[in-house]
């Protein structure tokens, strides 16, 4: 019986990948035209939320998500996620409405087509190297002026192995463009992804998100990082644990 089930686990695997890489190839020339001046990258955000909600779909996977309180789709936010799985990435891309750019590991430019997209349409940062962080943040803030909003994960990558524990102590990043630019924070918890998957192989399970209440960030400072941290734990740490099952 256990065999059986492994054997349907990566069937479905294969059908999964199977739709995540036919509409991305699709999707791709329209991306590709799209990235070729600035004014038109704002067309990558819609492909990536096409190509998100149809794979979701395909997979069978219904996708819950819950609001605690009303986003301004004009508004700049930094999104801050829990990151305990790959398929993170995608569902983030499918259900942010606010055109946004994912401040992400510069290890993924080396995937091929997908790898040239992030590069041109969002953030890389080598977390080993300081020029990298610096230049990261400054774009980011850029970003930020300009009225994009910018998603992170704060753990700085997937690093727990204790799910859903969240590891600890967050890195600065997300919390300094914040400040810098007197922007709210929106804290956000995925719930299940890392039970459809955990590594490279998947498993069906409904996929639940709250996006949870803003927190303000005018009038704070650089002094006040660690308060907004703790504020960001809070908020995910416990419904992640309320949710667990």
């Amino acid at each position: 019986m256990q065999g059986f089930l492994k054997l349907l686990s990566w069937l479905y695997t294969a059908w999964c990948l199977f739709w995540f890489l036919l509409i991305f190839l699709l999707l791709f020339p329209i991306v590709f035209i799209s990235l070729q001046k600035e004014e038109w990258k704002i067309m990558v955000h819609y492909c990536n939320r096409i190509w998100g909600r149809i794979f979701f779909f395909m997979a069978g996977m219904p996708v819950q998500i819950k609001y605690e309180s009303k986003l301004d789709p004009k508004q700049a936010y930094v999104f801050c996620a829990n990151h305990f799985s790959y398929l993170d990435i995608a569902l983030m891309g499918a259900i942010i409405k606010n055109y946004f750019a994912f401040l992400g590991k510069s290890s993924v430019k080396n995937v091929p087509l997908f790898g040239y997209m992030f590069a041109k349409a969002h953030i890389q940062v080598d977390r080993s190297d300081k020029n990298s962080r610096t230049k990261a943040l400054k774009r980011s803030i850029k970003a930020l002026k300009s009225g994009r909003s910018i998603m992170i994960f704060p753990e700085g990558g997937i690093h727990t192995t204790d799910f859903p524990q969240m590891v600890q102590p967050f890195k600065d990043g997300a919390f300094t463009m914040a400040i810098e630019n007197q922007v709210p924070i929106v804290p956000i918890s995925l719930l299940d992804n890392y039970k459809v998957m955990p590594d490279i192989r998947m498993s069906w399970h409904p996929v639940r998100v709250i996006f949870h209440t803003p927190i303000d960030t005018k009038g704070k400072t650089r002094n006040d990082i660690e308060d907004l941290k703790k504020q960001v734990y809070e908020a995910i740490q416990p419904t992640l644990n309320k949710y667990q099952d």
